[in-house]
């Protein structure tokens, strides 16, 4: 008999393997030092830290978040101190966390990409990189995660000058993310992440004006789930690695929900706001989850949907 106790956790993303499938999605978790009172972040899969550039970002004008009905609407603009502060603050305090720690990036050009990989990838204590290629929010450079060649192109590049395992986030706001998918994996990506938000407005009719001082941002939370599984179904079809899901993720179900669909792991974004705790009550619920089918691991699971 199949029990919760006997249960193995572990996942394989290509060259990262975690303890469990369940990681906090960037810009959701600070740089974990923030939930050190709160979380045992020794627990998580892997933890995000919030995305990095270059060169500091002061990020969009306010407003910077709406609520909406489903989920919430955000333009934060990469609001951060820089690639610099990053490992000389951050980092140190990230490396004896207990945990696998990916740090994501992003640049307006491919050699952005390319120089914070290399310098990221290089330090002690980072398990691998998430490249940031689908922000809907912030101006200037080019969208990667909107054309297959160029996510190629920036993923290849970015793997030829660092050793450790990249993920590639993807946006779903595209005609086809298989292609881009597909771009992603030609280039190298040990594993897609799906999905970033979803382009959206906010209107104050009353002013006759958008809310966000941005203008549009990115939706995310419960409403953009369904998206998210048509999104890891269609491209689970269409590469041989792993998948990373993100979107409206809250409770086990969902977890469940995306690793038959086809996803090796998933990340807890906007249910970080609300309930931060959320992460490791999944991660208790999920072996009793994975035995309820059958299965003795996790990796069992993945791409099980009957369609």
């Amino acid at each position: 008999m199949i029990t919760a106790r006997s249960v193995d956790l572990e996942v394989q993303l290509g060259r990262l393997k975690l303890s469990n499938p369940i990681m906090v999605a960037s810009g959701t978790f600070g740089y974990a030092r923030e939930m050190e009172n709160i979380v045992d972040v020794s627990q998580l899969g892997a933890v995000l830290p919030k995305t990095i550039t270059a060169e500091p970002r002061i990020g969009n004008a306010p407003w910077r978040t709406v609520e909406t009905s489903g989920g919430l609407l955000n333009a934060i603009g990469l609001d951060n101190d820089g690639v610099d502060v990053f490992l000389e603050h951050h980092l140190p305090y990230l490396a004896k966390i207990g945990t696998s720690v990916v740090v994501s990036i992003a640049g307006r050009t491919e050699d952005d990409f390319v120089q914070l990989a290399e310098k990221v990838g290089s330090q002690e204590g980072v398990s691998a990189v998430e490249l940031n290629l689908s922000c809907p929010n912030v101006s200037g450079g080019i969208d990667f995660g909107t054309n297959a060649e160029s996510c190629r192109s920036v993923v290849a590049a970015a793997r030829s000058k660092t050793g450790v395992p990249i993920l590639a986030k993807l946006t779903p706001n595209v005609t086809k993310i298989a292609d881009i998918a597909k771009g992603a994996a030609d280039g190298g990506a040990d594993a897609v992440c799906l999905i970033n938000t979803v382009l959206g407005i906010a209107v104050d009719w009353r002013k006759q004006k958008p809310i966000l001082g941005n203008g549009m941002g990115g939706l995310s939370g419960p409403a953009i789930k369904p998206i998210a599984l048509r999104c890891v179904h269609q491209v689970a079809q269409a590469v041989d690695i792993p998948i990373i899901g993100i979107g409206g993720i809250a409770n086990i179900d969902d977890v469940m929900q995306f690793l038959v669909t086809g996803a090796s792991a998933v990340q807890i974004g906007t249910a970080n706001y609300y309930d931060p705790t959320v992460s490791t009550r999944l991660i208790e619920q999920l072996p009793h989850a994975v035995a309820e089918l059958g299965h003795q691991a996790v990796s069992q699971c993945i791409g099980t949907l009957r369609v």
